[in-house]
C-alpha cells in the first residue's frame, strides 16, 4: 500500500479537523407528556342536534330527525355536565332535506355546516329517509307518487325495492355528494338507506340490486368525505350483507374479501346502543347488545380492522342519565363498556347532549384520554445550527397513545421565530400513518435564500391545512399562546462554527 507522505498527510488531518469543525452539534429534546383531556378534530363526544355552547337535552329523553332548532349563543362555548366537542352530529329526515320533488333545502345544511365551523367544530351528517311515526314519514310529495301499500319490514315506510326510491332518495343523496363532498367542516357522513331512523333494519332483505344502488349512491358520490355505515344491525342472518360485493374494503375470518377487481373503499362504522347490557332483558332475558351482538358481528361484518383506514363512532343506548338511574350502572359497569369501545377503536361517541352524572365523570375522562388518537412526541433532534437556503435535517419519535390514528392529513411543520422573522416549514408527514403506539418520522426541511442570521426558537405543531394555524394538541407540555410548541433555540448563519 502506498504510504502518504507527511505533508499530505497532515494536511488530511487537518482538512478532516476543519469539515468536522463544521458540524453542528445535534440538539436531542425529550419533551414531558401531559395527562390532560385534549379536545382534538374528530375525536371525543359529539353534541347532538346540538353545538358546542348549547343547553342539553333535560331528564333522560333526546331529539333527533327534525330540523336544529337554533339556540341563543351568548358566545360560551362550554357545555356544562357535558364534556367539551370537536364534532356535532346532525341527523335529519328527508322530507325535510327535500320538501319539493325539485328542490332542496340547501340552506339547512350550509346553516348547520357554518354553525359547527363558528363553534370549534365539524359536522358528521345523516340523512334519515324516515322515521316511526306519520310526523316522520316520507316528503308528502313522495308519498303521493307511490301511495300506501302492503310493505315487507315492519320498519319501513314505503318500499325500497320501488325504482322510484333509488331514484328519488338516492338522487337526495347523488345531489347532496354533488354539493357538499369534500367540504372542509362536513368531518364524515353517515350512510342510510331504509329502516326507522335510518338504522339499517330490513337490509339483508333487499335485492342484491337495490343494495347495491343504494349503497353506491354514497359511494360514487362521496370519494373525498369519510363514509360511515352501520352493518351491525342485529337482525340479519349475515351482518356482511351491507359490505359482500361492493368495492369496500373488508375481510373476514374465513379468508374471504371484497377483492373486486376495483379500487376498494375504506368506510369507517357506527353502531347503536353502546352500554346494552340488559336494556330488554324483561322480553329478552340473558341477552344485550354488548355481549350477544357486537363482537361477534364486527368480525362477521368483515369490519374488525376497518378502523385503521377510517373511523369508528358509536352512539349510546338510552342516556347516561338512564345509565345510572333506570339501570342502576355502577363504575364497574360503566369501565367495561368503556373498555370494550376502545378494543373496538372508538374515535367519536354520541352520548345524545345528555349530561354526565357526576359520579362517571372520573371515567369519562379517563376514557376521552384515550378516544381516538392521543400524540405525544417522545423525542426531536436536530442540529444547533443550520444556514440560510442550508437543509434542516431532524428526527421525531411519536407515541400515539389512544386506540386510533387521525384521519385527516393535517401537516406536521416546524417553525423559526424570533423578532425580526418568522418561517413556517411544512413537513411530508402523513399523520394518518401514525396507529396506536410508536411511529418514527426523520426528514428535512430546507430554509429559504433570504433567512436573516441569527439565533430563532425552534417550534413544532400539527397544522390545519387551510389557515396553517396549529389544529391538533399534542400530549406533551411547552405549549404557546398560539399553539405552537416551543422545543430549543437553534442558530440560523452563513458560516457553521
Amino acid at each position: 500500500m502506498k504510504k502518504l507522505s507527511l505533508p499530505a498527510a497532515f494536511f488530511l488531518v487537518v482538512f478532516c479537523a476543519a469539515l468536522c469543525a463544521q458540524e453542528p452539534q445535534v440538539v436531542i429534546v425529550r419533551p414531558q407528556q401531559i395527562d390532560d383531556v385534549l379536545v382534538n378534530p374528530g375525536i371525543g363526544f359529539n353534541t347532538f342536534q346540538r353545538f358546542n355552547g348549547d343547553t342539553l337535552n333535560p331528564g333522560s329523553g333526546w331529539t333527533e330527525g327534525f330540523p336544529i332548532e337554533y339556540q341563543e349563543f351568548d358566545g360560551d362555548l362550554t357545555n356544562p355536565g357535558h364534556p367539551a366537542t370537536s364534532t356535532a352530529y346532525f341527523r335529519v329526515y328527508w322530507r325535510f332535506v327535500q320538501p319539493e320533488k325539485d328542490k332542496y333545502n340547501w340552506d339547512m345544511l350550509d346553516k348547520a355546516l357554518k354553525t359547527a365551523a363558528q363553534r370549534g367544530q365539524t359536522l358528521i351528517l345523516r340523512i334519515a329517509p324516515y322515521g316511526s311515526g306519520p310526523e316522520r314519514d316520507v316528503p308528502p310529495w313522495y308519498r303521493a307518487i307511490v301511495g300506501d301499500k302492503e310493505i315487507l319490514e315492519s320498519r319501513w315506510r314505503v318500499d325500497p325495492e320501488d325504482p322510484r326510491y333509488d331514484q328519488y332518495f338516492g338522487g337526495l343523496i347523488r345531489a347532496m355528494g354533488e354539493r357538499y363532498d369534500g367540504h372542509p367542516d362536513l368531518e364524515c357522513v353517515d350512510v342510510s338507506i331504509v329502516g326507522y331512523w335510518g338504522e339499517g333494519s330490513g337490509t339483508h332483505l333487499l335485492s342484491d340490486k337495490t343494495r347495491k344502488a343504494l349503497i353506491n349512491a354514497y359511494l360514487d358520490s362521496f370519494k373525498k368525505t369519510y363514509l360511515i355505515f352501520q352493518p351491525l344491525n342485529g337482525d340479519a342472518p349475515d351482518p356482511g350483507v351491507l359490505v359482500e360485493g361492493l368495492p369496500i374494503a373488508a375481510s373476514w375470518p374465513d379468508g374471504r374479501t371484497n377483492d373486486c377487481g376495483l379500487p376498494l373503499r375504506h368506510l369507517g362504522w357506527r353502531m347503536d346502543c353502546l352500554g346494552d347490557m340488559g336494556f330488554w332483558k324483561d322480553r329478552q332475558p340473558n341477552w344485550c347488545h354488548m355481549q350477544d351482538v357486537y363482537p361477534q358481528d364486527i368480525i362477521k361484518s368483515g369490519m374488525q380492522d376497518a378502523w385503521e383506514k377510517a373511523p369508528v363512532t358509536l352512539e349510546i343506548c338510552g342516556t347516561l342519565r338512564s345509565w345510572k338511574g333506570r339501570e342502576g350502572y355502577g363504575a364497574d359497569v360503566v369501565k367495561y363498556i368503556f373498555d370494550q369501545a376502545l378494543k373496538w377503536h372508538i374515535s367519536s361517541f354520541n352520548a345524545k347532549s345528555s349530561p354526565v352524572p357526576d359520579e362517571y365523570w372520573p371515567l369519562v375522562n379517563d376514557w376521552l384520554k384515550r378516544m381516538g388518537y392521543r400524540l405525544v412526541l417522545r423525542k426531536l433532534t436536530y442540529p444547533s445550527q443550520v444556514r440560510p437556503h442550508g437543509k434542516l435535517a431532524f428526527t421525531t419519535w411519536w407515541e400515539n397513545k389512544g386506540v386510533a390514528p387521525c384521519y385527516r392529513k393535517f401537516p406536521f411543520a416546524l417553525r423559526l421565530k424570533n423578532a425580526k422573522r418568522t418561517e413556517v416549514l411544512v413537513t411530508d408527514a402523513d399523520i394518518r400513518s401514525w396507529l396506536p403506539g410508536d411511529n418514527l418520522y426523520d426528514d428535512a426541511v430546507f430554509l429559504p435564500l433570504d433567512m436573516p442570521e441569527g439565533e430563532y426558537d425552534l417550534e413544532v405543531a400539527i397544522l390545519d391545512p387551510r389557515t396553517l394555524k396549529p389544529k391538533v394538541k399534542l400530549a406533551i407540555a411547552g405549549v404557546g399562546p398560539d399553539g405552537w410548541y416551543k422545543m430549543g433555540k437553534i442558530t440560523v448563519r452563513e458560516t457553521l462554527k
